[in-house]
């Protein structure tokens, strides 16, 4: 039986790992050598062709900065960052309670950030941006419908263009920012604007790959979510609108049929929260649902 090519070389590589002494990091990188080593074989790579996906990986990291992560960039649009959040959620949730009820999870994204500031129900956090205001509503439950008193909801997005404020260097204040706690029947209410598709950056090596790729850079509108409360499985997901462009070719496959949500329309009068607006606005409303922690 002839042998593949390479593959006393393969060998010789996943011995070097019989000595590591952490079980996980010996699985993953044996792992990586095998399907690396396969992957190389497959599509017979040439030297100038390692060469170029070597210059490749530098000059996304050379795009990488405070502001912009171009290998997070590489990592959704190749749809990894997708499959981690599903292995992720799948292995917190498990295939007990709560496993299919439980709202589903999507990508972060590169401008999630750590210290959005805590608003009241009811805060506008879309004051003064592009885009048309929106009433956001809905309750935290737990997988069988019972709500969840002071569950955090983290939220974020970009403006009614599509413009986070880490890409737009004036803005202060943090806007489209904020983080909210359900009241004692596990309700939320807020106001932000109703965000519009846009592309992700395409002056970087990523946007060059998707160019030769044949595929369009852009994501369909969406509001950002961390929604979490004390022993519950916390979810990280979006908001999608339900008649957005691109819902069926996002550029970093993160949509789900369960998070798109029908934005109503309003004329000028009072809002559900008796606030009196002088134009017309949205409406959006969404149930979270938290699984139980394990154990």
């Amino acid at each position: 039986m002839t042998h593949p090519v390479g593959a006393d070389l393969t060998q010789a590589v996943l011995a070097r790992l019989d000595s590591c002494s952490d079980p996980r990091f010996k699985a993953v990188m044996s792992a990586l050598v095998a399907h690396l080593h396969a992957f190389m074989r497959e599509v017979d790579l040439t030297p100038e062709e390692w060469m170029a996906g070597i210059e490749f990986l530098t000059a996304t990291g050379r795009a990488c900065d405070a502001q912009r992560q171009e290998f997070i960039l590489l990592s959704d649009t190749l749809g990894a960052s997708m499959l981690a959040v599903a292995l992720q959620q799948a292995r917190a949730i498990g295939s007990g309670r709560g496993a299919t009820e439980a709202t589903e999870a999507t990508v972060e994204g590169p401008y999630y950030l750590d210290c959005a500031p805590d608003r009241p129900l009811g805060a506008d956090i879309g004051e003064g941006l592009a885009g048309e205001p929106t009433f956001y509503a809905g309750r935290v439950t737990d997988t069988e419908g019972n709500p969840i008193a002071g569950a955090l909801l983290d939220v974020w997005s970009g403006d009614g263009e599509g413009v986070y404020d880490m890409a737009a260097g004036g803005r202060r204040g943090m806007p489209a920012r904020g983080r909210f706690r359900t009241d004692d029947q596990g309700r939320y209410w807020f106001w932000s604007i109703r965000p519009g598709h846009y592309p992700v950056p395409m002056d970087g090596p990523v946007g060059r790959m998707l160019e030769r790729m044949g595929s369009h850079p852009n994501r369909p509108g969406h509001i950002h979510m961390k929604v979490s409360a004390t022993g519950f499985v916390p979810v990280t997901t979006h908001l999608f609108v339900a008649d957005s462009l691109y819902l069926d070719s996002d550029a970093v496959f993160g949509v789900r049929d369960s998070l798109i949500v029908d934005f109503d329309a309003h004329g000028p009068g009072e809002a559900p929260d008796g606030r009196l607006l002088d134009r017309p606005y949205w409406s959006a409303h969404y149930d979270f649902r938290l699984a139980p922690l394990a154990g």
